[in-house]
């Protein structure tokens, strides 16, 4: 009876350690994609900022916004990682607000 329960719980811990890896191996895989998650909606956010405070500096020194996207990068300091993002800036007039919109590229 004592060699059926011992033979029963070293089995029982034998099946409970992989199924406990196997667990943790899958929170940290779903935390670390939450991460990445986040950090890439963190940069889109910090591009998008970094190109209406450029239009803003420009607008400020120069008294009009900047004409093109290029402009702004060459005058302004403001750098587009073209392999991961697409900018659209559509200029209306001088005086107003270019209309930015920001498209991340698929891998």
């Amino acid at each position: 009876m004592r060699k059926r329960k011992s033979r029963l719980r070293a089995a029982l811990g034998l099946l409970l350690l992989p199924a406990a890896a196997a667990a943790a191996l899958l929170v940290f895989a779903s935390a670390l994609n939450s991460l990445e998650s986040g950090r890439q909606t963190e940069d889109l956010r910090q591009l998008e900022q970094a190109l209406r405070r450029g239009c803003v500096a420009c607008y400020a020194a120069e008294g009009a916004y900047p004409p093109t996207l290029d402009y702004l990068q060459e005058h302004y300091g403001v750098q587009i990682d073209g392999d991961r993002y697409t900018v659209h800036y559509d200029v209306f007039a001088e005086n107003l607000m270019p209309d930015i919109t920001i498209l991340e590229n698929q891998p």
